[in-house]
């Protein structure tokens, strides 16, 4: 199953899931604070960020959203209200901390341009399959190959930038750290990617049930 591309067909054909857990969105820094003690133990974080899109040549846009999942709960941190400094740049820096996404190395090149910093402790999930050889190497193809699930990518181009997420934007952007983190535990079962130190919390896949047939 893992060696075998899948096609545009079969994806479709697959439940479309979401996550449906805790999210808690992030705007001042009294709330990073508190979700501070749930992401420093967890010791496995799926991470991605989001980007208002730009139809201009040539210009790019700064990331809008950080999204980091625990086994516990979703936290999207949105930039428009707590700008990228020191504080949100400590777990990224954390090498005992993994943060695990795809094309994870770009985005934390363009937080660095926000707040220089170093960042340690990331898996990429795409490198991971590229250094198997798996046809699977991005996040929809891999939650298809690895769990049988489609994920929604209908949301990908909103503006992030607003200051108020659509309840549509806020499970989207959920759904992809979540289901990233649940990729990494699940490529490490399997064998794709070495063991590592980490929490008991984080060495079991959680529990997840597909959402209802409707666009997340």
């Amino acid at each position: 199953m893992l060696r075998r591309r899948l096609s545009g067909d079969e994806i479709n054909a697959m439940p479309l899931c979401h996550y449906q857990g805790p999210v808690h969105v992030i705007r001042v820094l009294e709330d990073w604070k508190q979700a501070l003690p749930d992401l420093r133990a967890d010791g496995v974080l799926g991470f991605d960020t989001e980007t208002r899109p730009t139809f201009r040549k040539g210009k790019v846009n700064a990331p809008s959203l950080i999204q980091l999942a625990t086994e516990r709960a979703v936290y999207l941190v949105q930039l428009a209200w707590l700008p990228f400094g020191p504080h949100l740049a400590e777990i990224l820096a954390d090498p005992n901390i993994i943060k695990a996404g795809v094309g994870i190395r770009d985005d934390m090149r363009e937080l660095s341009r926000l707040h220089d910093f170093e960042p340690a402790g990331l898996v990429d999930l795409g490198n991971a399959a590229r250094a198997h050889k798996l046809p699977s190497q991005g996040l929809r193809t891999l939650a298809a190959n690895l769990f049988g699930w489609r994920i929604s990518k209908g949301s990908q181009c909103s503006n992030w930038s607003l200051m108020e997420l659509s309840q549509r934007q806020i499970a989207y952007a959920a759904t992809d750290a979540w289901i990233g983190r649940l990729i990494f535990l699940r490529m490490r079962e399997f064998g794709l990617i070495p063991p590592v130190p980490a929490s008991p919390a984080s060495l079991v896949v959680p529990r997840a049930t597909p959402g209802p047939e409707s666009d997340a």
